[in-house]
């Protein structure tokens, strides 16, 4: 079984990813584990849009971006790597640090922070929502 410092680095490294985004965003949650950042567009239900996050769970290290979970097409490029670390529609798991899936992480979290920066794209998730 991993060691918990290296899901202690798994979980910064992965939080770091998000540390762009802080500026247009809003931090929901930041503890030793659990970091959530929402998007400032508000949904229908009221909430805002969850953009993404990091858990730092008993197992493994949990990467969530929302941005696949509204957008699967974002996924047709993923590494067959990736994909076996996905968990549901929006959620990575680690035990340690992969530079390559790391590296492929951060482009879709990149890409997905620029859908979730679009007007016409969020209106439209918006209105399509239940």
């Amino acid at each position: 079984m991993p060691d918990k410092n290296d899901f202690d680095k798994v979980f910064a490294r992965l939080k770091m990813m998000l540390q762009p985004y802080v500026k247009k965003m809003d931090v929901a949650r930041d503890d030793q584990s659990c970091y959530m950042l929402n998007t400032r567009h508000i949904m229908k239900n009221k909430q805002p849009l969850c953009f993404g996050g990091v858990r730092l769970g008993k197992n493994y290290v949990s990467f969530y971006l929302m941005s696949v979970y509204a957008s699967p097409d974002m996924l047709k490029n993923m590494s067959p790597e990736l994909e076996k670390r996905m968990q549901g529609k929006s959620c990575f798991n680690f035990k340690e640090v992969d530079k390559q899936l790391f590296a492929e992480l951060k482009s879709l979290t990149k890409d997905g922070a620029a859908k979730f920066s679009d007007k016409k794209y969020l209106e439209e998730l918006r209105r399509v929502q239940g």
